[in-house]
């Protein structure tokens, strides 16, 4: 709708998770080059949790895209509380039979697959994201799981991305073992007002657009109400940019964002504040 209006070759803030808007400020290279380390150091188990919408997903997807020829890797997304079988995801995720089969059958076919990895020289590396739906039954079960590596051999890897839930999780005395074996962790924390606005012109700029559409003011109040959330300010801006095109504006002024922050708050659809805006956040620039 706005794209031709604005310059855009895209939308800019899609809420896909898409890798070729990845901003690897600070806080978002961290969390990728900890992904890096666990899997270019045969990392048993890595974790990495952060907030709903924080962009774990999307770095996955950059991590996915980074992975070498020798790297045989499954994924699983669709966790849930009646998750089911553990093993008949495990074998799903690297296109394998599991239909019709008892636990033991399902188990020896993974070992097979896996080992037969390792003898053509490919490590096998496990991700499974919104790790925080899993029970602490099903993760005590990815701890017996990774038994299958033996001595110095590191035949598989797993990777855990989740909501902070799953660190809370993973602190439960029944949970003990496997978090001693977790090699990595990191959590990834929301963006600043600074990195909010070079997240938002960064995405701009991406989708060859000129990131003087937002002014750094309207910038700084998109971060003030989505705490720094990166999926919640891709949806204000993307919110902000329809009613610049309905409005022709040539620029996102901070009034702007404040028409498409009360409709949002009288449709239900957005969180109020209790707090006020602050006149100043030390450090990371004007706040509205």
């Amino acid at each position: 709708m706005y794209e031709a209006f604005y310059g855009f070759s895209e939308k800019p803030f899609s809420l896909l998770p898409d890798p070729a808007f990845l901003y690897l400020g600070r806080k978002h290279r961290m969390a990728l080059t900890m992904l890096q380390y666990g899997l270019m150091n045969n990392a048993g188990f890595t974790v990495i949790t952060g907030e709903i919408g924080s962009g774990k997903t999307t770095l996955i997807r950059q991590l996915l895209e980074e992975i070498e020829e020798d790297v045989t890797v499954g994924l699983i997304t669709n966790t849930h509380e009646s998750f089911g079988d553990l093993l008949q995801w495990v074998l799903m995720a690297y296109g394998l039979e599991y239909k019709g089969k008892e636990k033991v059958e399902l188990y020896e076919a993974f070992v097979q697959f896996v080992v037969g990895e390792y003898a053509e020289n490919r490590r096998t590396v496990l991700i499974i994201d919104e790790a925080q739906n899993l029970s602490p039954k099903t993760l005590e079960e990815l701890r017996m799981l990774s038994n299958i590596n033996a001595d110095k051999n590191q035949v598989l890897q797993m990777i855990l991305v989740g909501q902070p839930e799953l660190r809370t999780m993973l602190m439960l005395p029944s949970l003990k073992q496997f978090a001693q074996r977790v090699s990595v962790s990191h959590h990834l924390d929301a963006l600043n007002s600074e990195e909010t606005v070079k997240y938002i012109h960064h995405r701009v700029s991406v989708a060859s657009g000129d990131p003087a559409i937002f002014p750094a003011k309207s910038c700084s109040l998109i971060w003030y109400y989505s705490r720094g959330v990166p999926r919640v300010i891709n949806s204000l801006c993307d919110t902000a940019l329809v009613y610049g095109f309905a409005e022709q504006s040539t620029a996102i002024e901070s009034e702007l964002i404040k028409d498409v922050i009360r409709d949002r708050k009288v449709g239900g659809l957005f969180p109020a504040r209790e707090d006020g805006p602050p006149a100043r956040q030390a450090g990371t620039g004007d706040v509205p």
